[in-house]
């Protein structure tokens, strides 16, 4: 009977069956992941905010033109355009230093449903609180608010999860040992 040749105990004899060393994320990356989240997060909140405030505002004891609703979601989508361009940054380079959910295959980065599901999770919760709270300051009414930032969950959790997705699959920033060029 033939028995498999036993494995090193540190590390492999042969330099090419080492582990490959995890692919360095360029801030680059988290720059341009931080601004088509942010297009997109901003319509959503505009659109939601807008809708709420003309349809259940009156329900809560806002009684606002279409006019003055508009300016309050804009007001809101302005200031989180902001607030969350800073949150979402400052997220994307923590997730960047958690490598749970992340392997090397193919020589591509690849990136867990479990670890997208996880982020999208940590992600809405600081967002949805950050909409809550500006929806309060701009709308003074704490149950729109609350409205707000609760629908807000629903849209912006699918959405989330998508961008995670598309950006899980896309190499910009990706800088793998084989793309470095020793001079």
């Amino acid at each position: 009977m033939h028995k498999a040749p036993e494995q090193p105990i540190f590390g492999p004899e042969d330099p090419k069956l080492a582990p490959k060393s995890p692919p360095r994320i360029k801030t680059s990356r988290s720059i341009a992941k931080t601004i088509s989240w942010r297009v997109v997060g901003t319509i959503d909140t505009l659109i939601l905010s807008y809708l709420l405030i003309t349809y259940l505002g009156p329900m809560f004891g806002m009684e606002n033109t279409e006019g003055e609703a508009l300016q309050a979601a804009s007001y809101i989508a302005i200031t989180e355009v902001a607030t969350k361009m800073v949150f979402y940054y400052l997220h994307e380079r923590l997730w960047v230093w958690l490598t749970w959910g992340t392997s090397v295959v193919n020589g591509r980065r690849k990136e867990t449903v479990a670890r997208s599901t996880t982020k999208t999770a940590t992600w809405r919760t600081i967002a949805s609180l950050d909409t809550m709270l500006l929806a309060w300051f701009f709308t003074g009414n704490i149950a729109t608010a609350v409205s707000i930032g609760g629908l807000e969950v629903c849209t912006k959790l699918i959405l989330y999860f998508f961008h995670e997705r598309i950006w899980s699959n896309l190499p910009f920033g990706i800088v793998h040992d084989a793309d470095v060029r020793v001079n």
